[in-house]
């Protein structure tokens, strides 16, 4: 989790400049455990009014980091008040979310374990930033 809360005071504090908002990171737990479907339910419960959804889902597309950057940029001109970014499970995302995502994406078609997706989601929203403000960060 601190590499997650790394990246994000850094995109925070790059963010405001470029009329991004403030970043939430939130952990939701599934009763019982190991439930894609109450995972999915307890994801909705906490996901924003009108935010653009994106499950992180390794069937998703592979978007560049700098395809990311104009997806955000454009969602924020288009006045969309919040982005949620979905990270299922040990046993992957339920139908529910697959379903009600507005984009997947996809770090490439191998699984990758909650907490360094989390950190890599973390790190691109970072990179955004630094993309969006002209900041030399991101090389293409």
């Amino acid at each position: 989790m601190d590499l997650s809360r790394d990246y994000v005071t850094r995109a925070e504090a790059g963010g405001r400049g470029i009329g991004l908002s403030p970043i939430d990171l939130v952990e939701v737990e599934s009763r019982p455990p190991g439930d894609p479907r109450n995972e999915a339910a307890a994801l909705l419960k906490v996901t924003p009014d009108r935010s653009k959804t994106i499950l992180l889902d390794e069937r998703g597309e592979n978007w560049s980091s700098r395809q990311l950057a104009e997806a955000i940029a454009r969602w924020r001109d288009d006045g969309v008040p919040a982005l949620t970014f979905w990270i299922g499970g040990a046993d992957g995302a339920a139908q529910t979310l697959k379903d009600q995502a507005d984009h997947k994406l996809a770090f490439g078609r191998q699984t990758w374990p909650h907490r360094l997706v989390r950190a890599m989601i973390c790190e691109q929203v970072y990179r955004t930033v630094m993309i969006l403000g002209a900041n030399p960060y991101h090389r293409d």
